[in-house]
């Protein structure tokens, strides 16, 4: 078996994971950082990289990948170690308060103190009923890189954010792009919405994808309707359905779970296990905002909170980071 010994465990290398290892550097902890997935970056990395964000404080707009790189970055100047692909099965808290994070691979991970950043647990993309066969043949759920399709026919399906975000991204590199929509009404942001509507995306409201064609590689949709069916051509199907999210082992950990997906935390982002503290969309208190930016704060008043735990003589507010001046990539 695989161990690892550390002040503190990450657990999720979103970009509230990041900041918090990045933190945790600041406070001088040696950090273990893990994650299911094969990448950092979490949601924003898996769903839409190429998104841009506006509400991140100090960028007018950044892009999810961008964003996820400067926080590796930032967090990379104290060298914290990863466990990707690894998902934490078990948490067990010792009787002289060490804790211990097996991960389904047998790696453990032997620290003083853990935060949970998990977002929303793992996601599994819902699927289009009539493609699941196309999938990677010209089916995907979500999009990696925007470039894979220029000049493409590409239909997104859905209503919701993340589709119209998509199909406004991919309008000046694809071909053409249809947006397929079971309703008239969409779910995304007005805003959003607005600059579809004057955008050059064709959009069908009232229908959907019902089957998908071509030879090895995808060439046609067939989308239905009130007024009836029509193929037309794509080369690319991206299925914004939404998506069902799992807390998975978290729930097995003693911790208190609100409506299955919630993790209760005091004003310093404690959960009801001691030593277990969490930050990001997964917490849940009054007034809570599940925003990246409300996250980073938790993060840092979780992995401050944590510190003082670890050594009683530490204090909880650690300086300002400029009186420390490190070392910036």
């Amino acid at each position: 078996m695989n161990v690892i010994e550390a002040d503190l465990l990450v657990v999720g290398a979103g970009p509230v994971g990041l900041y918090a290892a990045y933190y945790a550097g600041f406070r001088g902890l040696s950090t273990v950082v893990a994650d299911s997935l094969p990448e950092v970056g979490g949601q924003v990395s898996a769903m839409y990289p190429e998104k841009p964000i506006y509400d991140v404080a100090g960028f007018p707009m950044v892009r999810g990948r961008d964003l996820v790189a400067r926080l590796a970055a930032q967090a990379a100047v104290f060298d914290p170690t990863y466990l990707l692909g690894h998902r934490v099965q078990e948490l067990v808290r010792e009787h002289d308060g060490t804790i211990v994070a097996t991960t389904h691979t047998g790696t453990e991970v032997r620290c003083r103190a853990v935060v949970i950043s998990g977002g929303i647990g793992t996601f599994t993309p819902r699927p289009l009923p009539a493609g699941e066969t196309w999938l990677g043949r010209g089916l995907s759920y979500f999009v990696p890189s925007l470039g894979a399709h220029a000049g493409q026919d590409v239909v997104v399906v859905g209503g919701g954010d993340s589709a119209v975000d998509w199909a406004l991204s991919l309008e000046p590199i694809a071909r053409s792009v249809t947006l397929v929509h079971r309703r008239a009404a969409f779910r995304a942001h007005e805003h959003s919405v607005a600059r579809l509507r004057s955008s050059s995306v064709e959009i069908i409201t009232d229908a959907e994808v019902t089957a998908l064609d071509g030879g090895d590689l995808l060439t046609t949709v067939v989308v239905t309707g009130p007024g009836g069916s029509a193929a037309r051509p794509a080369q690319a199907v991206i299925a914004a359905l939404g998506f069902t999210a799992n807390l998975g082992p978290i729930r097995s950990w003693g911790i208190e779970v609100i409506g299955n997906r919630y993790l209760p935390v005091n004003t310093a982002m404690a959960t009801d296990v001691p030593g277990v503290f969490a930050a990001g969309d997964i917490t849940e208190y009054p007034g809570k905002v599940r925003l990246i930016v409300v996250g980073f704060g938790e993060a840092a008043t979780a992995v401050n909170n944590a510190a003082v735990l670890i050594n009683p003589d530490e204090a909880l507010f650690p300086g300002h980071s400029s009186d420390a001046a490190p070392a910036l990539v």
